[in-house]
């Protein structure tokens, strides 16, 4: 990161909107086989830009986030558009805690990522080799841990491979996303307990972007 003074709550509402934006996703694949192409990018870019300077730049710019956003902003106005998704960016949440108290497996999923990098810089990140490489190093690592996330939708979908490989590579993204949320000092009480900051910061993007 660089050393230009921001104010915490803004970088915060950032990573809470990559992590609600990749979510979406999860839900929108599983319920209809399909993401969104450049939500999808985003969210799978996201992953490989591990030495970012800052979390915008995480997300190839503020713009890239506004569907997390606006997101963000209906559920602290009481108007969610998917009741599952609160609960899923919960789970993802206490899935990085348990994440990053594995240190061997963080190595492991750090080393897998770089392993890709090449492969999704030559390609896209959203290509279907790269979101398979990625659902299995997902499947190999994080899914082991407990409790597990689990994302409901349509069966006829959830039971194609390709499918759930992709389900796995945008859970990644999320738990990504989670991981820079905690690490700029985020926590389960910013919601809580400073709720009118957090909304305050989320509105300023969305008048940026």
């Amino acid at each position: 990161m660089n050393n230009t003074r921001v104010n915490p709550m803004s970088e915060r509402a950032l990573a809470l909107a990559g992590l609600v934006q990749a979510l979406a996703q999860v839900r929108r694949v599983a319920d209809t086989g399909q993401a969104n192409a450049a939500i999808l990018t985003t969210a799978m870019d996201s992953v490989f830009r591990i030495d970012a300077q800052s979390p915008a730049d995480v997300y190839g710019g503020i713009e890239a986030l506004r569907p997390g956003l606006t997101l963000l902003r209906d559920y602290f106005g009481n108007q969610p558009r998917d009741e599952q998704l609160p609960r899923l960016a919960l789970a993802v949440m206490q899935l990085e805690r348990r994440f990053v108290r594995e240190d061997t497996m963080a190595s492991r999923v750090q080393a897998g990522i770089r392993e890709h990098a090449a492969h999704a810089q030559r390609l896209g990140s959203s290509h279907p080799d790269v979101l398979s490489a990625l659902g299995s190093l997902y499947a190999e690592t994080l899914s082991h841990l407990r409790p597990r996330v689990l994302v409901q939708g349509n069966p006829h979908y959830l039971g194609q491979a390709p499918v759930v490989s992709e389900v796995r590579a945008i859970l990644l993204a999320a738990v990504r996303s989670a991981v820079l949320w905690r690490q700029l000092g985020g926590s389960l009480w910013d919601l809580a307990l400073r709720r009118r900051d957090l909304v305050a910061a989320i509105n300023g993007h969305l008048a940026e972007a």
